[in-house]
């Protein structure tokens, strides 16, 4: 683990710590706190910038064995979607659910879970820590980003990947959004199983984002279309994330 790293950490802790009960239970839903929002934001840049020197594009997060695996991996924010449209799906088991891929990209893609279940799979042992404080050690599988995005024919002026999800806090829908770096990091996966079941709706059914390199904020569930933009203007709140527009969160949350 590099300093940067370790003092990202502690950070972390010192903030989780200090705010005790101001954060909800589970990244997704915590408490839009002034003194929480400006010591994560505050360094959003210079750790964007100092993350891609230090490790570069290529750097992995570490991977763990199967006897490391956490007994319990809690669900965190929302745990079932209110759409009427996501529940009738998940009723069904997603038999009729498809991925839309589009945005800046040559072919357009609208995938099947049956499609997407025979894309080759990667499967990784990964570390979630929360923005709260807590990790947790789960088993993920599924395609990689990049096959996806190669099949549609990325555009080369794309410069970021929106996930757009089912689930919203009252009018806002909730998204994510990753750079060109992490999208095609070999560990970036849209996981379709955890510890070797299928995708429990708790946990983002039928697909979640798992960008091991970052918070767990980030690692946006439910996902119903990925989209390839040039830029985050215009976009919902313009900052990138349904957190980072409501409540200030950073919009790089590198580990």
């Amino acid at each position: 683990m590099t300093p940067l790293q370790i003092g990202r950490r502690k950070l972390l802790g010192g903030i989780a710590a200090g705010t005790g009960g101001l954060l909800l239970a589970g990244c997704d839903r915590i408490v839009a706190n002034p003194s929480v929002n400006a010591a994560l934001r505050g360094a959003d840049p210079l750790h964007y910038r100092s993350q891609r020197l230090i490790s570069g594009s290529h750097a992995l997060a570490q991977e763990f064995a199967a006897s490391d695996m956490s007994p319990v991996f809690r669900e965190n924010g929302n745990t079932m979607p209110e759409a009427a449209t996501y529940q009738a799906h998940a009723a069904g088991g997603f038999a009729d659910w498809a991925l839309v891929v589009d945005g800046l990209v040559a072919r357009p893609l609208s995938l099947t879970m049956a499609q997407i279940a025979t894309l080759p799979a990667r499967t990784q042992i990964t570390r979630h820590d929360c923005v709260e404080g807590w990790s947790a050690i789960g088993k993920w599988s599924g395609p990689q980003l990049a096959t996806i995005l190669r099949q549609a024919g990325v555009s080369s002026r794309a410069r970021y990947i929106v996930f757009h999800c089912a689930d919203n806090f009252g009018p806002a829908q909730y998204y994510e959004s990753i750079d060109m770096i992490d999208a095609f990091h070999p560990q970036t996966i849209l996981a379709l199983r955890m510890n070797d079941a299928p995708l429990s709706v708790g946990h983002g059914a039928p697909l979640r984002l798992r960008v091991e390199r970052q918070l767990g904020y980030k690692q946006a569930k439910y996902i119903m279309r990925v989209e390839a933009r040039e830029s985050l203007a215009g976009l919902y709140g313009g900052k990138g994330g349904y957190w980072e527009d409501a409540a200030g969160y950073q919009w790089y949350a590198g580990i």
